[in-house]
Formats: structure tokens, sequence, C-alpha cells
């Protein structure tokens, strides 16, 4: 997909971000085309001032008409250039937005086997460098193109009237450039697009190693990740050089052959003004038209280069707006009522493996019911499908076979929207977003007012810590909430789900991240919480887990145990090992927060 040869055509894709403003582009248009004809009047209005003037007999009247008819032409000139500069600089910022805005709205929208494809510093850079390139392209050089091929088709007609025998010679010798300023402008556009690219590369690796710059900083990784982005920073360097050099070459030719061109007019003009057939003011317009038609070739040489380097970032946002989420939303949507005591949950033979592990099943025929209100358990060995089980509930994937009803609607026949906002989730990883407390509390339900979030914060024993930071609830957290501790984001996350207040709550060991003390004030917080609603944890510690009505044992994609705590530890069977295991740790002394790999994420 990043290979193809980026085409100007591909610039087509902003066409229907184009209409809105179909208004204005016809009058940025009209501004153009007036600003042109002012050009183009220029040469006219000098040829009559040079003639006239050297006419026997013209007054200083007439002579101060000519220049005072030269200058009104500038004023004109001067004004609709201003017009249409102004005209389409908005239209290239509104409509960047609008693509900016298009991408990142879609891209949102994507199931994660989109980000499992795609990197987030590659999505970041299509948003940022690619866009900033079509608004080059759509606020400037696109203008100027059409201006420059308005006027050189222009000059080109004036020079066919005042002298066709100059112009057929002169359009010989542009037939003989273009040719290879297409071929030369063919590398350009390889090169802009692997150029791009490579600068993607870069970006990709800075964000993902700053987002992890904890770890890379406690490995003492510094050097090496700065020489693994000096590597791709270096890579980008060569391939933008070559696309500079490519169209240096390209540029540098254009201006040369438009030079041979004013050359060979301007001589061509001197000949016949010396033979008696050319007036001098003849061949000063005409020296003037050769001057318009000759730079309006080398700007639209410019332009060309523009517009490729343009086409190949149109066609990389394209891709991202274009891209089809995996999971697609049913035409028979059923309506849901609203439930009282929390959702039902069914899950009829399951069976789920990644697109990027197709032949290893995730979950393998997994079958099961949750009754409205109850607490439900899953726990496993790592790799036992108990977070892809949160993810086909979430429906960030959809099974391979099998189904998943929430209170018997099976979810594939339900709007997005409408099932996630019946379910909370609390990741294990606690997420805090750049903002205030109150910003990130608020996430779960954003018109809740402030008496919501304060008791939002007191169940999830938020509240006493939050009101000892400098601003309270309006205390910037940073970047990812970095000036908080791990436990802190928790409770934060806990907080944001509790104020949601849905009927499905999922728990990704919501206390993993806490202390002794904390854990215990949450774990009360949370069995709050569940009260009137249904609860699914992915549990780690028995402590979650004794609380539960019911615990699911998975392995390897397959419920092999169900019960409650008692009955699995009578049973003998996997719970009961993996139990025996955190007890003879605990016995033995170690961390009471201890939790064996095999039982553990």
């Amino acid at each position: 997909m990043l290979g193809r040869m980026a085409n100007p055509v591909a610039l087509s894709g902003l066409l229907p971000f184009l209409k809105p403003y179909r208004g204005s582009l016809a009058l940025a248009g009209v501004f153009l085309l007036l600003a042109a004809a002012a050009t183009l009047a220029f040469p006219w209005a000098l040829r009559h001032l040079i003639d006239d003037g050297m006419a026997a007999g013209v007054s200083d009247a007439d002579l101060a008409q000519g220049f005072l008819r030269l200058f009104l032409v500038a004023v004109a000139l001067a004004v609709f250039s201003a017009a249409r500069y102004y005209t389409v600089s908005w239209l290239g910022e509104r409509i960047t937005t609008d693509v900016r805005n298009a991408v990142y709205r879609h891209v949102l929208k994507q199931n994660p086997t989109f980000f499992e494809n795609t990197q987030s510093g590659e999505v970041l850079s299509r948003l940022t460098n690619d866009t900033t390139l079509v608004q080059t392209v759509v606020g400037s050089s696109f203008s100027m193109g059409l201006r420059n091929l308005v006027m050189g088709v222009g000059a080109m007609t004036m020079l066919v009237i005042t002298n066709p025998m100059l112009m057929m010679q002169v359009l010989g010798v542009l037939i003989l450039v273009v040719m290879p300023a297409v071929l030369l402008g063919r590398r350009v556009r390889r090169l802009s697009r692997a150029s791009q690219d490579r600068v993607a590369d870069a970006s990709a690796l800075a964000g993902e190693v700053l987002n992890a710059i904890p770890v890379v900083q406690s490995y003492t990784a510094e050097s090496r990740e700065a020489d693994r982005f000096d590597q791709r920073a270096l890579s980008a360097m060569a391939t933008a050089l070559r696309r500079t050099r490519a169209r240096a070459v390209l540029v540098g030719f254009v201006i040369m052959a438009s030079s041979a061109v004013l050359l060979w007019g301007l001589f061509m003009g001197t000949v016949a003004v010396r033979q008696g057939s050319l007036s001098v003011g003849v061949l000063g317009q005409t020296v003037f038209y050769v001057i318009l038609l000759a730079s309006a070739f080398a700007v639209l040489g410019e332009t060309y280069g523009d517009m490729l380097r343009a086409a190949g970032a149109t066609e990389r946002l394209m891709e991202l707006l274009h891209a089809q989420s995996t999971v697609v939303e049913s035409k028979q949507v059923q309506t849901v009522s609203w439930p009282s005591d929390g959702a039902s949950l069914t899950l009829d033979r399951l069976r789920f493996h990644y697109p990027s592990r197709s032949g290893v099943w995730a979950l393998d025929g997994l079958s099961g019911e949750v009754d409205a209100g109850r607490t439900v358990a899953v726990v496993g060995p790592s790799g036992a499908g108990k977070t892809t089980l949160f993810d086909l509930i979430m429906r960030f994937h959809d099974p391979q076979h099998g189904s998943l009803l929430l209170d018997g609607v099976p979810l594939e026949h339900m709007k997005l929207a409408d099932l996630r906002d019946r379910i909370a989730l609390v990741p294990q990883t606690p997420v805090v977003f750049t903002g205030t407390v109150r910003e990130n509390i608020l996430y779960g339900r954003p018109e809740a007012s402030h008496d919501d979030v304060i008791a939002a914060a007191r169940a999830a024993h938020a509240h006493d810590f939050i009101i000892d930071l400098p601003q309270g609830y309006d205390t910037d957290l940073g970047d990812r909430g970095v000036r908080l501790s791990g436990g802190q984001r928790q409770r934060i996350a806990i907080a944001r789900a509790m104020l949601k207040n849905a009927p499905l709550l999922l728990l990704d060991e919501a206390t993993s991240a806490l202390d002794a003390q904390s854990e215990h004030m949450v774990q009360a917080a949370l069995e709050q919480a569940m009260v009137g609603r249904t609860t699914l944890v992915i549990a780690h510690r028995l402590a979650t887990v004794q609380r539960a009505d019911l615990i699911w044992v998975l392995d390897h994609g397959r419920l092999v145990e169900q019960g409650t705590h008692a009955q699995l530890i009578a049973q003998g069977g996997l719970y009961a090992s993996l139990a025996a295991l955190q007890f003879t740790s605990q016995k033995l002394g170690s961390d009471p927060n201890f939790c064996d790999p095999n039982f553990c994420n």
C-alpha cells in the first residue's frame, strides 16, 4: 500500500472537501481571472505608451495619460492579486482543517485490528506533515499554477495575434522542453512519496519511545534509541535529498528552457525591428508576453513539483479516510430497553482468532451465561483469553464463529454507541488524559454535575487525595497523568467508570496498581459499585475472586471450570492448583500481593 507511486489524479480525493466552498472557489476564480487579465493588459498598455509617446506631435498631457493608464492597470493587478491571495489562503486553511478533522474522526472509529497494522506515529505524521503539504497546494501552489496557466495561455494567444510566425517558433521550442520535464516529474513524484513515508517512519518511532520514556530510561537505552532515531532520520534525509536533487534538476531545466524561449523571441523580434517589419512598441509588447509565457512555464514546473508532493500526501490521507473497520454496524438494528438491575450476557460457542495470528484460537468454543446483577470473576493463566473476551464484549472485534448476546440481543444487531453506552470499563493499565481531574472523571459522563463528580470520586476513594492537589479538581494532571502515582491514576479511572453508571461493568484487575490500604478501600468501593449491575472482573488475586458470585476458569480459550471459590477448591482442578500456589507463597512470607506468573497476565 505504501509503495504505490503517487499520481496527480490522487488530488481528486480532495473534491468532496471542496464542494461545501463552491461559492468561495468561484470568487477566487473570478479574482484569479481578473488578476491575470490585468497582467496581460500591462504589455498592451505599454506598447501604446511607447508607440504613441514616440510619435510626432504628442503632448505632455497625452504622454501623462498613457502613464496613468499603466498605473491604473497596476492598481487593478494589485487589488485583484491581494483579493485572490486572501480568498485562496482562506480556502487552504479551511479545507486542510476539514481534511484533518475528517481523517482523525474516521481513525477514531477504527477497531484495534487497524492499529495492529498501523503505528500511531504514522497516523500522526499523516495528520500533520501530509495535511501541511495539502495546505501548501490548496492555499498557494494550485492557485499560482492556475494563474500562470491562464497567463501562459493568454500570453500565447496575444503572441499569435501580434506575431504568428514568432509564436510558431516559440511553440516548437516549448514542445521540446515539455517532454524531458514530464520524465523528470515522474521521478520527483516517486521520491516525494518515498520521502513522506520515511518521515512517517521516524515519527512513529519517536512517538513509541516517548510514550515509554520511563522504561527507556530505566534500561539506560537513551543512546540506543537516539541512534535508532538517527538512522531513520538519516534515511528520511537521504530520500529527501534525492527528491530535492531531482526537483532541482527539473527546476533548473525549466528555467534554462524558459530562458532559451525568451532569448529566441527577443532575437527574432529585434531582427524584425531592424528590418522595419515591427515597431518598437510591438517589440516591447512581444518581449513582455514572451517573458510572461516563459515565467508562467517556469512557475508551472515548480508548481507541478508541489502538486506531486501533495498528491502523495493526499493519497496517504485518503488511505486513512477510506480504511474500513472490520466491525460493521448492521442495518437491522434492534432497540433494546435499558435494564434496571444490570445487563444479562450470553456467550454461545464463541470462537475467535486475531487476524495476525490466524492459526491460534484465542477463544475456542466458549459458552456461558451471566445473569443480570451478578458478579463473575474470570481467571486463568496468561493467554487463556480473558482480555480477548472483554474485547469481544466491547465489540472491538467480532468472533469468527458463535455469538454474544446482551439482554437477549446479538451484539451485531445493536448500534455500537448503544452497546458501549451500556458498558463501563476499568482497564488494568489506567488511562488518564491530559487535562484536569474534573475533565478526566467527566469523561465517563460529560453532562454530569460537579456534585456527581465528587460523589464518584468519594466512592472510588479518590476525593481525599484530589482535594490535597494544588487546585483540587481543577488541577492539571500533565501528559498521561504523570503527576499522579499509579494507584491515584487507577482510582481516577474507577471514578470515571462509576460516574458513567452503566448496567455492565468490566474490571480488568482494577486494583492491580494499588497498595494494600488503597486496595482495601477501592475494593469496598467496587463492591458498592457492583450493586444493581452486572460485573465481569478479570481477577488475579483471590481476595477479588472469593467475593464473586461465580468464577470462570479459562485455559487456552476454553471454559474448563466454573463455580464458587469453595466449589472450585473442592474440585482440586486448575483453579485449586493456582490458588494453592498463591496461598503457599503468602505463607512463605512473600509479598502479599504476589501472583504466580502462570496465573497473572
